[in-house]
């Protein structure tokens, strides 16, 4: 095992002990502080991409952000709310779908020319995943684990691609895009999240099993989304990373990249099946 692997196997195995405890043990408004700090990290990390590098320009960023969480939390403290900023979800993870293509194209994404698409982007990127996980996480008796189960269900999704990827991976997913991305890496990662999500549907007596398995497949290859989203940003900001604070991974938006797109798709998943939240 190289040295990066190791030092990056040590820090997702730390982040997921934090992650695990915090979810499981703290009440949801405690729970809540801790993801938005994790937002605002996020935020101050998306100015540098977007053009704004400066410390000044970060914490303005940063500071508009916290009144974006606040009027998130405001929003998803009723139903009509609720659906509000996950649909605002929605659309958005199909806007930044169409830059994907367009870039793997070979064309340019004329929209992040303009400043305020950028400002724009980066709080849909943030705000309704937030939203998403902090309603998750206090709707309903088995919100936590379902909020645990998010998470490490897009680990696992991340793990599996990357290591079959590794190993068997010869056809590029978006090559223009993130290169080493690989269909064999993204078959192995929805196998991987298969398997899980039979296992959960058959223990878990909360969950509707088929709709259970479908939802949790359709999240991952959402979560590739987010992914490959960022991937379009830094590539325009001409960055490897969004920063360096997670050792091994880069910074806080790399590695919580995928799980922007995941947890508004898969929080309006449950709500729409009925019965699980």
């Amino acid at each position: 095992m190289t040295s990066s692997l190791a030092k990056r196997v040590l820090t997702g195995v730390i982040l997921a002990a934090v992650v695990a405890t915090a979810t499981l043990i703290l009440p949801s408004l405690w729970f809540a502080l801790l993801i938005a700090a994790f937002s605002l990290v996020g935020a101050w990390e998306w100015a540098g991409l977007a053009g704004w590098p400066s410390t000044g320009q970060r914490l303005a960023y940063g500071g508009a952000s916290v009144l974006v969480l606040l009027a998130t939390a405001w929003l998803v403290a009723s139903e009509a709310g609720v659906w509000a900023v996950l649909l605002a979800g929605l659309v958005w993870w199909l806007v930044a779908l169409a830059w994907v293509v367009r870039f793997q194209q070979g064309l340019p994404v004329d929209a992040l020319n303009h400043p305020l698409v950028r400002l724009l982007a980066g709080w849909l990127v943030l705000a309704p995943a937030w939203g998403a996980v902090v309603y998750l996480h206090g709707v309903a008796e088995s919100g936590p684990w379902l909020v645990l189960y998010l998470v490490f269900m897009n680990s696992t999704a991340d793990s599996a691609a990357y290591f079959v990827g590794k190993r068997f991976g010869s056809r590029r997913l978006a090559s223009n895009v993130s290169p080493g991305k690989s269909l064999e890496g993204l078959a192995g990662g929805l196998l991987a999240v298969a398997s899980l999500a039979i296992v959960v549907a058959l223990v878990a007596d909360f969950v509707r099993p088929l709709g259970f398995v479908v939802l949790s497949l359709i999240t991952a290859l959402v979560s590739i989304l987010g992914d490959l989203t960022e991937s379009v940003v830094k590539r325009r900001a001409g960055l490897k990373d969004s920063g360096s604070i997670v050792p091994g991974h880069g910074g806080i938006l790399d590695r919580i990249d995928s799980i922007t797109a995941a947890a508004p798709i898969f929080v309006l998943g449950c709500l729409w099946q009925g019965g699980v939240l």
